[in-house]
């Protein structure tokens, strides 16, 4: 897999993670677009983590849960936006420094700002974040721990 491809899946697991608690599940196709796209991205990350089969199914039966969660609230301009403010926030961002995105067509913004950066026992380089979601006018926050894979790559550890 090309490393732009993996890199966008571990930011949209960034994204898909923090806004896990903030939806509702409706008849809305971008629901059921979501779930797939989730369930699809969900495998892929612990298949490329080398996961048992065990962990892969319990990804994908997750993946596809939060992602049409995911899927319900937010359009495809939205998460591109979310998605490129964590990896700024992630990548570059000096901890305490948030790096916002708006998509002046939904109304709907975010923030992601890296909290604090560590290196973890395996050598890699971990950054804890805190991300808010405001979606009609109602914030949502979220907080979590990414670790950098040696292909730079972000992996979402909680």
């Amino acid at each position: 897999m090309n490393k732009s491809f993996l890199r966008a899946v571990g930011l949209c697991t960034v994204l898909v993670v923090v806004l896990s608690g903030c939806a509702e599940i409706s008849g809305n196709p971008k629901t059921t677009i979501g779930a797939v796209g989730g369930a699809a991205v969900g495998g892929l990350i612990a298949g490329a983590a080398h996961g048992s089969p065990a962990a892969i199914a319990a990804s994908v039966i997750g993946g596809a849960l939060v992602g049409g969660l995911v899927g319900n609230l937010l359009d495809e301009r939205d998460r591109r936006l979310a998605s490129q403010a964590a990896h700024d926030a992630l990548e570059t961002a000096p901890s305490g420094k948030s790096v916002g995105w708006t998509n002046p067509d939904t109304g709907h913004s975010g923030s992601v700002t890296p909290q604090h950066t560590y290196q973890n026992a395996d050598g890699r380089y971990c950054r804890e974040y805190q991300t808010t979601i405001t979606i009609d006018g109602q914030p949502k926050e979220g907080y979590g721990t990414a670790c950098r894979q040696p292909d730079g790559t972000w992996q979402v550890l909680n």
